[in-house]
């Protein structure tokens, strides 16, 4: 019976707050550009997950740690503030690994332009030079460049197979080397040599500086986690033993979990938003 008490109040939870996390008009919008989470997936280098998905782990997230939560303490509002927080973990997850992928993918750019560079310089076609990138590529850009040559051998069309490419790729950085290419291969010219040599050396700079200002904000992000998750372990410890879990059941108790609760969540924000950095806005999508 505690179970189900647990996954009704989740999923009270979950429609509560289901007009702020799932808008009615995201699904009429994603008939003509991407959605929020399915953004957020191909950010993430998970295109193929359907945004459907993450949905339901969510919500499965929720409903669980809410159960563990209510069969542990008997508190009902501890039991909200868990599913709120599980059924935030999982686009938690996402942006830690598109940021972390982004992270990676940002010191590879410059070899892909020099690699480019000395194809094209070599004689090679436009879409031999991306297709051979498949091969000799930074290891963690192969498998899209592979699938480019494969595309592009089976449709040979090179702006489709570009578009795909940037879709697959998700990256800012990308998006401006493939849109040069799809520009070159358009008009002609002789500056895409110059064009790609300078935009590697900006990448370069930029990533060096990035990198040293990341280095030294590192401690915001470490401070943030650590001030939000203590006080709640500790609440959690208070709330198992009897008395605890009575004191926290009055409606002193539920203010208190409910205000702490709303401080948390803004103390975190705006922590995270004191040490973060602005990333690079994908523009050619």
């Amino acid at each position: 019976m505690t179970f189900v008490w647990g996954a009704v109040l989740a999923a009270g939870l979950l429609l509560t707050l289901s007009p702020w996390l799932w808008p009615a008009g995201t699904a009429r919008a994603g008939r003509e550009a991407p959605g929020r989470v399915a953004r957020l997936l191909e950010d993430a280098g998970l295109p193929r997950v359907s945004p459907t998905s993450v949905v339901i782990v969510s919500v499965a997230c929720a409903i669980v740690a809410a159960a563990v939560a209510w069969l542990l303490t008997q508190v009902a509002p501890l039991s909200l503030v868990a599913a709120a927080a599980a059924g935030a973990a999982p686009y938690a997850g996402l942006r830690a690994r598109r940021s972390k992928l982004l992270r990676t993918r940002r010191g590879l750019w410059p070899d892909v332009c020099d690699l480019l560079i000395a194809s094209v310089r070599a004689g090679m076609s436009l879409s031999d030079a991306v297709a051979s990138l498949g091969d000799s590529a930074p290891a963690p850009l192969r498998p899209a460049f592979a699938a480019f040559a494969q595309d592009v051998a089976a449709s040979g069309h090179f702006d489709s197979s570009a578009v795909r490419l940037k879709s697959a790729l998700a990256d800012p950085t990308a998006d401006r080397i493939i849109e040069t290419l799809r520009m070159a291969r358009q008009v002609g010219g002789t500056e895409l040599t110059p064009v790609l040599r300078a935009l590697a050396t900006s990448v370069r700079a930029d990533t060096a500086l990035r990198g040293e200002v990341e280095s030294r904000q590192s401690w915001i992000r470490g401070a943030a986690v650590l001030g939000v998750a203590a006080p709640w372990v500790i609440l959690a410890l208070l709330a198992i033993r009897p008395e605890g879990a009575e004191a926290y059941s009055s409606p002193e108790g539920v203010v208190l979990i409910l205000v702490g609760g709303a401080i948390s969540f803004v103390a975190y924000r705006v922590m995270l938003r004191l040490g973060r950095l602005p990333e690079p806005r994908r523009w050619f999508v």
